[in-house]
């Protein structure tokens, strides 16, 4: 599991380089809150909008999520656990103020692109 990526995947750097494009800009894996561990895949911290770019395996995907053959029980505990700590993330972050937008790697980056540019011009999102 070492060798997954945690920053730098192909969804990662389509949105970055099409919104860097629109002149947006932003910071890359940034820690969010002080006193916990986790980062935002794409972070502007002043207007406090963080972008998640879930993997659809590692997150559980509902169309592409798959489980291994192998070692079901640990597989399905762990990527249950992926699973509710996004949800307990979110629910944190929305508390503190934050707006979070999360988005599937198989989504379209350009219809992910315009999402965030709608939330980051009006302050509202429609997921």
């Amino acid at each position: 599991m070492r060798a997954q990526k945690t920053t730098g995947t192909k969804i990662e750097l389509r949105v970055r380089r099409a919104l860097h494009a629109r002149g947006y800009r932003y910071r890359v894996n940034r820690r969010l809150l002080p006193d916990h561990a986790f980062r935002g895949d794409i972070v502007w911290s002043g207007r406090r909008v963080v972008v998640f770019l879930d993997g659809c395996f590692w997150h559980g995907c509902p169309v592409h999520g798959t489980e291994p053959k192998s070692n079901r029980a640990w597989w399905k505990a762990k990527l249950e656990g992926n699973q509710e700590r996004d949800r307990r993330v979110d629910d944190l972050l929305r508390q503190r103020g934050w707006t979070v937008l999360r988005f599937w790697e198989h989504d379209d980056p350009a219809a992910i692109v315009e999402a965030i540019v709608q939330c980051l011009q009006t302050g509202e999102t429609e997921q």
